[in-house]
């Protein structure tokens, strides 16, 4: 594969993972190719070419030397400047082994600055458990907003700088690795049909990420409600769609009955609000989240003969029969 292979193959699985159906993403995309082709021309330079085809504004190659083939990746949840002088160095030494890919879990350069951009997705998802789509974009835009503020003073391109120097191949994985756990713990959880919340994380350690990140000391747990609480209603409206999103939309989801939230961090303000709604908040973990979710995504990449070696945090365990 060519890595604009591989960037084509993470938004097909993206988007068959999306809580969105197809013809509303496509209906996204569209909107965007329309907004893009009023812009006057002087203008249309600073449009993000890659989002009139790319639905998930927080990720995309950085770069991109035009290796035929793929052989090798070093895959994390995050790297630094430090690792690329690493994976330059290993290159160098072995030129016959070398890293022709690194692909990162979270942003850098224009995919970290869009971020607030994919936080829509979050609207569509909290829709779905019955939240009327104009309340769940009135509680959202805000928090876009400051998103955006705290974002935008960011040092976003400094390790794509280092990379380029050094001529490593640089992508990042971040909303389509996100929509592949979450459709796979929804998957999961509804299999399981629990009861209790307790159920949820036992339901929760049965998954490999999750039970290895137990015994490093970060795995699941109850920040909101206790073991004994009956789930009620599950929601899985905290695990995609960029980063955290309203603290006020819990008390919405009570409104709509739900009774659990899965997510995959939560703030202390977040957890505040969700106690005073009732909502039980089961946190799955945030790096053994990126890590099943970029598994999942890496086994495909492993299908088709592509090395994969993991840093940066990522809890690697591949799904793929050895033979």
């Amino acid at each position: 594969m060519t890595i604009q292979e591989i960037y084509k193959l993470a938004i097909d699985l993206g988007i068959k993972s999306d809580f969105r159906s197809k013809a509303e993403i496509q209906e996204y995309l569209k909107r965007k190719k329309a907004k893009y082709d009023k812009l006057p021309k002087d203008e249309k330079d600073f449009f993000d070419k890659d989002s009139l085809f790319n639905p998930y504004s927080d990720f995309r190659v950085y770069v991109d030397d035009g290796v035929k083939k793929v052989k090798k990746i070093l895959a994390a949840i995050d790297v630094d400047s430090s690792d690329f002088l690493m994976v330059k160095y290993l290159n160098d030494q072995n030129p016959k082994e070398k890293f022709d890919l690194v692909i990162n879990h979270h942003m850098f350069g224009r995919a970290l600055l869009d971020l607030n951009d994919v936080m829509h997705l979050q609207a569509d998802v909290l829709s779905l458990y019955g939240i009327p789509i104009n309340i769940a974009e009135s509680l959202l835009k805000m928090r876009v907003d400051e998103v955006y503020r705290k974002i935008a003073p960011s040092n976003a391109y400094k390790e794509i700088d280092t990379a380029k120097m050094l001529g490593i191949n640089f992508m990042n994985v971040h909303t389509p690795a996100d929509n592949m756990v979450a459709k796979f713990v929804e998957k999961k959880i509804t299999k399981d049909k629990p009861r209790y919340v307790s159920d949820i994380l036992k339901a929760l350690f049965q998954i490999p990420e999750y039970k290895e990140a137990a015994k490093l000391g970060f795995g699941p747990m109850i920040i909101a409600g206790k073991s004994e609480n009956r789930c009620g209603k599950v929601a899985f409206s905290e695990i995609t769609g960029g980063t955290e999103g309203s603290s006020e939309i819990y008390s919405a989801l009570a409104n709509a009955g739900v009774g659990t939230v899965i997510a995959m961090h939560l703030s202390e303000e977040h957890r505040k609000a969700a106690e005073k709604a009732h909502i039980n908040v089961v946190v799955a973990g945030h790096i053994s989240s990126d890590s099943l979710g970029m598994n999942l995504f890496l086994d495909e990449l492993e299908r088709k003969g592509i090395e994969i070696v993991p840093l940066g945090g990522l809890i690697r365990i591949s799904r793929n029969k050895k033979k």
